[in-house]
Parts: structure tokens; C-alpha cells; sequence
């Protein structure tokens, strides 16, 4: 609760310095955020790596079965991703990721880039350096945060619920003391398995529309205990006590 607060007061001091520097002042000349600082509104036909930085924190705000590319392009999808998140925060949905979309942002982010209700401990209760898996320890850890930004959109369109992730990155040593498949997400680092409130179908119904590709819960084997969520490149979701 104090991180979020903080968060929430550092919103509003950015935003109050942004009236001061005035109308004419670049997005984000008056912000000085601790994990990431836009310094240009982007619109389409934008490219650069300050969209991929906007990707990673909208990916998880599209329609049912898509899935956002982090390839820096601001094209059409992308637009559709910010102006879904200036909905569902109140803002003006225009596309158009300016000074309010990013104010936006910073209030939802921690100084490591986490989303403020998720950690990169509750992603990876296998080991301390992200090492082991099927990639390098930089790509487990990178595939966890965007899978965080992803169940942050999700979080909120429930209702700003809890989420609870019962496991996330595994070492292939972890995965084996499972039971894990030798080919799970979990050795990725996108996936993540969702226990607590809401129920198990809602969470699997839920994550349909925010970007996760791999979703197995109740009625497939070994998932009727929780709801698995994952980035993969093969599409594939099965839980059939749920409709899905």
C-alpha cells in the first residue's frame, strides 16, 4: 500500500509540473520517473525504443486471442492497445500516448519497471538470478515483466482484485521437482499460475482479452487446481469446464 501511495503522489507532483512548463513542452520534459522517462508524445509511425518501453505496459489492453508485438513499430494495433488503456484509466481514449497516458504509467510502475501490484519475487520462486531455464537469465526475467504488465491490465478490468501467481520462471531443476512438461512456459519465464479469487474459469475467460496465447485451467489435465497463463509462440487454450 506506502509503494502505491508514494506512486500516486509522484503522479500528481509530475502532473502539477507539467501545468507549470506549459502547453508548449515535449511529453514527458517535466517528468522524471525512477524506471523510465518518455520524453516524446507517440502517435502512428512512430518507431523507436521508447515504443517498445510503451508496448511492454500496454500489451495486456487487446481484444480477445491478439497479441501485441514489442517490435517498437506504433502502428494501428498499438493505437488500439493505448487507447484501450486510456478507457479503462478514465483518460482520453485518443490513441495518442501523451503526458496523461504516461502520468498514467508512472503511477502503475515501481522503480524496477514492475507493475505496483506485482513483483518479480512472486514471478520467480525457483531461484534468485532467473538462471537455469530454457533462456538466458536476462530473457526469463524480461518474458516475466512483460507477463506482470499483461496480468496488471487483467487485475484491473477484474475489478482491481488480487491475483495471486502460485509459480512462475522455473530452472529445469524446479520444473523437474513438479512434475513440470520439459517443455513448459514456466522455463520461459512467461508464464504464470493463478490461484486465490476470482475462480479459476474466471481468471482463464478473463485472460482471453489480454494477451496471453496459452491458457490451460479446469477440465484440462492437472489444472483443475489452478489457472496456467503464458506467452506462446503456438497458440493453445484448453479449459473445458470453462467453456474455453
Amino acid at each position: 500500500m506506502f509503494r502505491r501511495v508514494s506512486r500516486l503522489l509522484l503522479s500528481f507532483v509530475m502532473l502539477m509540473a507539467g501545468a507549470v512548463v506549459g502547453a508548449g513542452a515535449t511529453a514527458g520534459t517535466a517528468h522524471a520517473d525512477s524506471c523510465y522517462t518518455w520524453n516524446r508524445t507517440l502517435t502512428q509511425g512512430t518507431s523507436g525504443s521508447d515504443v517498445t518501453q510503451l508496448q511492454i505496459r500496454v500489451a495486456g489492453w487487446v481484444t480477445s486471442g491478439e497479441r501485441l508485438s514489442y517490435d517498437g513499430q506504433y502502428g494501428a494495433r498499438t493505437a488500439a492497445a493505448v487507447k484501450k488503456f486510456q478507457a479503462a484509466y478514465g483518460l482520453a481514449a485518443d490513441g495518442v500516448a501523451g503526458p496523461a497516458t504516461f502520468s498514467k504509467i508512472y503511477a502503475l510502475q515501481d522503480a524496477d519497471c514492475t507493475p505496483v501490484h506485482f513483483t518479480y519475487a512472486e514471478l520467480n520462486k525457483c531461484n534468485s538470478d532467473w538462471s537455469g531455464g530454457a533462456v538466458s537469465a536476462a530473457t526469463a526475467k524480461s518474458n516475466a515483466l512483460k507477463t506482470m504488465w499483461k496480468l496488471e491490465a487483467m487485475r484491473h478490468a477484474l475489478g482491481d482484485v488480487p491475483i495471486t501467481i502460485s509459480s512462475g520462471f522455473r530452472s529445469r531443476a524446479c520444473n523437474s521437482a513438479v512434475g513440470g512438461s520439459s517443455t513448459s512456459r514456466h522455463l520461459y519465464g512467461d508464464a504464470a499460475d493463478l490461484t486465490g479469487s476470482p475462480s479459476f474459469c474466471r481468471l482463464a475467460q478473463q485472460a482471453r482479452t489480454h494477451g496471453f496465447s496459452e491458457i490451460l485451467g479446469p477440465g484440462y489435465p492437472d489444472h483443475n487446481d489452478h489457472t496456467h497463463v503464458a506467452l506462446d509462440p503456438s497458440p493453445y487454450w484448453s479449459a473445458p469446464n470453462c467453456g474455453i
